[in-house]
């Protein structure tokens, strides 16, 4: 075997190796403050507009092997219900991931709804709780598998049986989320927000086996984010946000801030806004995100620069991502743009 070729054989098995022993974790974003639901089904609605539409394409490791690519949407509707300050917020959260070179693909359909429930009618402050639920389907493509089996002395042999007894190489199966979040003004003119959150993931604890083996399910995931926007002065603020995710062994920590200017026009309706800065992975990635907002559209990329025990064999490259989201007001009778008191940030 080449030396190059040889390299690439050792990065792929490395990774295959990796991929295995964290086989109970779920998909993630880098940008994971453009992925809500994701995270938290209580952070639905958490946004000044009637309705938000997000999209989140990752692409990783394709540098050194056939590795993943997910795409994520996310689509919420919000209303006020009553007379009073309460709203209530019905989404849909869909993803989809495709990963390795026999093609295991999962693809989530997600719908959601949360119930605001004010606290104050002196500022916004909210306490929302929020469940969401739907069909996972995976598959993979047993005809570019290959096993232990089909090497014998003289090398790799296609016509040797995989020994492995899948019956379908697909599956469906059910999962549920529950979350809870807080979220409030502060400062001065209560013009500066934060908000804390938790969740529960996986509480079914869905079937994960194309053996059909009752034993192999997901392991419940649970997630604690938590956020900050302050203003710096009339054009400028920063946003922190972070999570803390613990799934089974596996137990993964997520941070940064980015800077906000706003150009053009006046402060509380600018033509352009402008948005770096970078967010850590602790023990795996370095983040640096830019993003603009332009009228009712958002735009972001970001680049993971690996750091992990894996940066030799990745050459220090990790994943793309693009994220696009789209929020407005309705021309509606009770459009929360009406309501001075509603869940934004």
């Amino acid at each position: 075997m080449k030396p190059k070729k040889a390299f690439r054989f050792l990065c792929a098995l490395g990774l295959c190796c990796f991929v295995n022993l964290s086989n109970g974790q779920d998909i993630h974003f880098s940008q994971f403050f453009e992925a809500p639901l994701l995270r938290n089904p209580s952070l639905a609605g958490i946004f000044t507009g009637d309705i938000r539409v997000q999209g989140v394409f990752r692409d990783q490791w394709n540098s050194f092997t056939n590795a993943y690519r997910t795409g994520s949407f996310n689509g919420e509707y919000k209303m006020p219900v009553g007379k009073g300050d309460d709203f209530i917020t019905t989404g849909i959260q869909v993803l989809f991931d495709k990963a390795g070179t026999v093609g295991l693909t999962s693809t989530h359909l997600l719908p959601a709804i949360n119930y605001h429930k004010s606290l104050s009618s002196e500022r916004t402050s909210y306490l929302s709780l929020g469940f969401m639920g739907g069909m996972i389907r995976k598959s993979i493509d047993i005809a570019k598998m290959t096993t232990n089996n089909q090497y014998n002395g003289g090398g790799f042999d296609p016509t040797l049986p995989t020994g492995e007894i899948i019956t379908s190489p697909n599956f469906t199966t059910w999962d549920a989320s529950v979350g809870m979040s807080f979220n409030s003004s502060f400062g001065e003119n209560q013009a500066n927000m934060l908000f804390v959150g938790a969740a529960s993931h996986h509480l079914n604890r869905p079937k994960n086996s194309f053996y059909r083996d009752p034993k192999i399910e997901l392991k419940p995931k649970y997630v604690f984010s938590a956020g900050v926007k302050f203003n710096v002065d009339d054009y400028t603020y920063f946003t922190i946000q972070a999570d803390q995710s613990i799934q089974g062994t596996f137990n993964e920590t997520i941070g940064g801030a980015l800077y906000s200017y706003k150009l053009g026009g006046d402060p509380d309706n600018p033509y352009y806004t402008l948005h770096a800065g970078a967010f850590l992975r602790w023990k795996d990635a370095l983040i640096p995100v830019l993003k603009i907002d332009v009228d009712k559209l958002s735009i972001a990329i970001s680049y993971d620069v690996n750091v992990s025990q894996l940066k030799t064999a990745s050459m220090g490259r990790g994943g793309f991502e693009l994220s696009v989201a789209y929020i407005a007001f309705l021309d509606r009778d009770n459009s929360s743009r009406n309501k001075v008191l509603c869940p934004k940030f």
